[in-house]
């Protein structure tokens, strides 16, 4: 373990797919301050993040368009703990929990965890929509090299398919 007590190359490490959203204020400063959150975690390297694609809102269209991306994680934290950590990193970035599928400054979702699955209330592994939804499968798709003890599904031709009729696009910075 390095003295920032990064999990770099840890063979105990477990790789973790993360979804980042947000449609909320400065969107891609949100996306970025959530890397570099998780990246900080105890025991925990970034190992790879996806280009950001635009998307319009999925289940609640009355909402400005979103901003996405994912992230794949090594760490030594356990899923639940991977999950308060995402909580609190959302709610430093304000998040307000009062409209399901509202918009929101930042979501974080645990998308993945390598060898493991859950039905809790409060974690569902894999994440329950995550083979329905392309804006979380496109950028998946260019992750997903990295994946280790997940589930075996082509993600690249599903990601193509439900992009077919959902909109994802790369997000070009305004200047």
């Amino acid at each position: 373990m390095s003295e920032t007590g990064q999990a770099r190359g840890r063979p105990d490490g477990s790789r973790a797919f993360v979804s980042l959203g947000s449609n909320l204020g400065e969107r891609a400063a949100a996306l970025r301050a959530a890397r570099t959150a998780l990246a900080a975690l105890p025991r925990t390297s970034l190992l790879a993040a996806s280009r950001i694609y635009e998307t319009e809102p999925q289940d609640r269209g009355d909402q400005p368009p979103f901003l996405n991306q994912v992230v794949c994680l090594e760490t030594a934290l356990s899923p639940r703990e991977l999950l308060d950590a995402a909580r609190r990193i959302e709610h430093a970035a304000g998040r307000v929990r009062d409209v399901r599928f509202g918009p929101r400054t930042l979501d974080i979702d645990i998308l993945l965890f390598q060898g493991v699955e859950s039905d809790e209330p409060e974690l569902t592994l894999p994440h329950p929509r995550l083979w329905q939804r392309a804006f979380v499968l496109v950028p998946l798709a260019e992750l997903w090299s990295l994946a280790r003890g997940m589930p075996q599904v082509d993600v690249a031709g599903l990601a193509a398919e439900l992009a077919a009729s959902q909109t994802v696009r790369p997000y070009v910075a305004e200047d």
